[in-house]
């Protein structure tokens, strides 16, 4: 079963509960989102990344996820 845009949005809202996601794709395997925590204040955008690519890691390690591009911030 391929992954959906929902489904990303699930796994980075279970780790990240007052994150604002937008996660966009629909080809069940390229994905964007953008993520907004305000988890993220004071973490520099790779440490960011980093944080967000650990929720989706099983998917991205099994193959069932093969690109999302990451945009992450904190509030402004």
């Amino acid at each position: 079963m391929a992954i959906t845009a929902a489904d990303i949005e699930h796994l980075i809202r279970e780790a990240f509960p007052n994150a604002r996601i937008t996660v966009q794709g629909d080809d069940g395997q390229h994905f964007a989102a953008e993520v907004v925590d305000p988890s993220f204040k004071g973490m520099n955008r790779v440490q960011q990344q980093r944080a967000v690519n650990a929720a989706i890691r099983d998917k991205l390690d099994s193959g069932e996820l093969h690109a999302l591009a990451l945009t992450t911030r904190s509030p402004d």
